[in-house]
């Protein structure tokens, strides 16, 4: 017999209690976790980087990931694209009655094993149970701490800065699109999730000083071209032949009317450096992904857009997305 959660598992009585020491616990075993306090004590020092995130993503699963690797590479790759060393994570899970024992420990094996891939520590955590169709199968909060290497801010974006990304775009947004139950379409595309301070930490260590850096999630490319050309009023030039897109992501967005460059991505990234950095960010980067590219700069302070040129020579402005392009990708 399938053993499913009960609300009994959020009421913190003996049910809570084998949920959380029998199985949360110890799927996440680490010293610090351990010491059960109500709140985890950190070894830390220097500056610090924290972040939060909640995940929904609607499927639970799905090629390429789940809503545990999501949760765990979110937050780490927001601490990332400030410069900072992912070290400890929190793990607040909100499971609706109902859901397999056996659903849970996928995901949670799944929250350790990219944990362990990205070097966090998931140190602490909460878990409520709530009656069946209050919430869809799981939802999961993630908070963050980091270690400050090398501050990265947006204001340190400056004009003639080089704009380059880490791989191809619209990859998790398009598998998100081709899972859900009313679509179903038949692709091998998997999602770009995947934890990103590997990448940084290379580009750290050769030297180079990003200007600033975002993943390109909710929104996609498109959202962090304008929210950067917005910051201090810049103009961004961007080739759009220099954009990778799989065939599978242009075929969804041609099927269904999407912009490939307004979906989300869940491992790639923006990054800005000066000119000098140019080619070696780019050799670094391409050691990590082939479809890494250089696809644009900052042409100018005195104006403020996107300019996305096509291979014909042809402009047209990168508008920010607007409206709900497609809720609880993440």
């Amino acid at each position: 017999m399938k053993k499913k959660i009960m609300l009994a598992h959020g009421g913190g009585g003996q049910e809570m209690n084998d949920l959380i020491n029998g199985l949360i616990f110890k799927t996440f075993d680490n010293e610090i976790l351990a010491q059960s306090n109500d709140s985890a004590i950190l070894n830390l020092s220097g500056k610090l980087a924290f972040s939060t995130d909640s995940f929904v993503v609607s499927p639970i699963k799905f090629p390429g990931g789940d809503i545990g690797k999501i949760a765990v590479c979110g937050t780490a790759n927001d601490l990332a694209m400030v410069g900072a060393k992912p070290r400890y994570i929190s793990c607040a899970l909100i499971i609706e009655e109902g859901l397999d024992i056996n659903e849970l420990k996928d995901i949670l094996s799944s929250m350790k094993s990219t944990a362990d891939e990205a070097g966090v520590a998931i140190v602490c955590g909460d878990t409520k149970v709530v009656s069946k169709g209050s919430c869809d199968k799981i939802f999961i909060n993630t908070s963050g701490v980091g270690e400050i290497i090398k501050e990265v801010r947006i204001e340190n974006l400056k004009s003639g800065a080089k704009i380059l990304l880490s791989g191809d775009v619209g990859r998790h947004g398009a598998v998100i699109l081709a899972s859900r139950n009313e679509l179903r379409l038949q692709s091998d595309l998997q999602s770009d999730c995947k934890p990103l301070y590997k990448i940084v930490e290379a580009l750290l260590n050769a030297g180079i000083t990003p200007l600033a850096m975002r993943d390109a999630t909710r929104g996609g490319l498109s959202a962090v071209l304008n929210e950067w050309a917005n910051f201090k009023g810049f103009e961004l030039k961007i080739y759009e032949e220099k954009i990778k897109i799989k065939d599978e992501v242009s075929g969804i967005c041609e099927l269904l009317g999407f912009e490939a460059c307004e979906l989300a991505n869940e491992g790639t990234f923006v990054i800005a450096v000066d000119p000098k950095d140019e080619e070696k960010t780019l050799e670094i980067l391409r050691k990590f992904d082939e479809n890494a590219n250089t696809i644009g700069e900052v042409v100018s302070d005195k104006k403020t857009g996107v300019i996305i040129e096509n291979i014909y020579g042809s402009s047209r402005y990168l508008e920010v997305p607007k409206g709900e392009l497609l809720p609880r990708i993440c």
